[in-house]
């Protein structure tokens, strides 16, 4: 009788809807079966085969490929953690983008899948066969369509760690214990070329590895190669580089004074800023204030110290960038420091005692 009741049933004014309830074939990712008919075109499958290797031999219940969409597209939906796969591994978008094999069996298990990130695919060239496989599926894109200039990013960023996870070291400006990866972008965004470091490198630790086979790649495209940086990357064997290659950057300098003072006529106040000169404001506070224990007493007066500690923030292209649109010689515009504004004289403001 609960068969009976749990069939498909049909409706009286269109015979062909069916109505029915199955739990199992309920999913929240239906999405992914676009991005997974991507990949087939782009032809991952057979970039996998190329370039990962398979030490595990031939007896094996999932194929390479299955394990590999399985860690990628779990982190596309936003499953973070592998402790999901045991959910996952029944759920019917993640067994139909895999092989035949999967289909009926369901996807792997949060074993299986740890054992397959931490050990199989952390090998050494399988590493460096899934840096391949990231710039050929890019190298499929390009083809299609692709600018003739092409701006390259070079940055780096933080990743946190909560454990004794191994070359992870306490990075003094994150401060926090951390790696430092590099990474390297193209205009559109899409990561060309990362590089896992430890956390205590400095920024621009490695930028030759990652930068120029990038640039000889391009340029053997016949593109024009631009390239921009922070001041972490300010190196003069950078410059020399780029420039020996025929390649543009706009590399912002660090704030220092001698830089300051040799630009000291282009830094022209804006209409509507405030003049130069700081401004030191006093305030009188009630005198209730003063009955409070010594400690905690403020001072009648509170003075605010002038903002002549801030360093001007210089974005300073060190070699012409023309747009298409302001040819010739771009003038560099430069921020002057952020002054105090003239604090009104008021009952409630006076000025401060010398």
């Amino acid at each position: 009788m609960g068969e009976q009741q749990n069939q498909p049933f049909q409706l009286s004014f269109n015979p062909s809807l069916r109505v029915a309830f199955q739990g199992s074939r309920v999913t929240s990712d239906g999405g992914l079966v676009l991005v997974r008919e991507l990949d087939e075109r782009l032809g991952f499958s057979e970039l996998i085969g190329q370039h990962l290797s398979d030490s595990r031999g031939k007896n094996t219940q999932l194929p390479l490929a299955d394990l590999l969409r399985q860690s990628i597209y779990s982190r596309m939906a936003g499953y973070e953690d592998v402790n999901d796969a045991e959910r996952l591994a029944h759920d019917p978008t993640f067994r139909l983008i895999g092989s035949e094999k999967i289909w009926e069996r369901g996807a792997a298990l949060t074993s299986r899948l740890q054992s397959f990130e931490t050990e199989l695919l952390a090998q050494e060239e399988n590493l460096a066969g899934l840096a391949t496989m990231n710039r050929e599926l890019l190298a499929k894109v390009e083809s299609i369509d692709s600018p003739q200039r092409v701006v390259l990013d070079l940055d780096s960023t933080e990743i946190p760690v909560y454990g004794q996870q191994e070359n992870s070291s306490y990075n003094g400006h994150f401060e926090s214990t951390c790696y430092h990866p590099l990474l390297l972008f193209n205009g559109e965004g899409d990561c060309l070329a990362a590089k896992l470091r430890p956390g205590n490198v400095h920024s621009a630790e490695d930028w030759a590895e990652l930068l120029l086979p990038e640039i000889e790649r391009q340029q053997q495209l016949g593109k024009e190669v631009v390239f921009r940086a922070d001041a972490a990357f300010a190196k003069p064997e950078i410059y020399e580089a780029l420039e020996e290659r025929g390649v543009k950057y706009a590399i912002r300098i660090p704030a220092n004074d001698s830089l300051e003072r040799d630009i000291a006529e282009l830094l022209t106040r804006p209409v509507g800023r405030p003049s130069h000169q700081p401004v030191v404001c006093s305030r009188r506070y009630p005198q209730h204030q003063l009955h409070c224990p010594r400690r905690w007493r403020p001072h009648p007066l509170h003075s605010r110290p002038p903002l002549t500690h801030r360093r001007t923030r210089l974005l300073s292209p060190l070699q012409r960038l023309p747009r298409p649109s302001q040819p010739g010689i771009q003038r560099l515009l430069l921020r002057p420091p952020i002054p105090l504004a003239q604090a009104p004289v008021t009952p409630d403001f006076v000025p401060a005692s010398p």
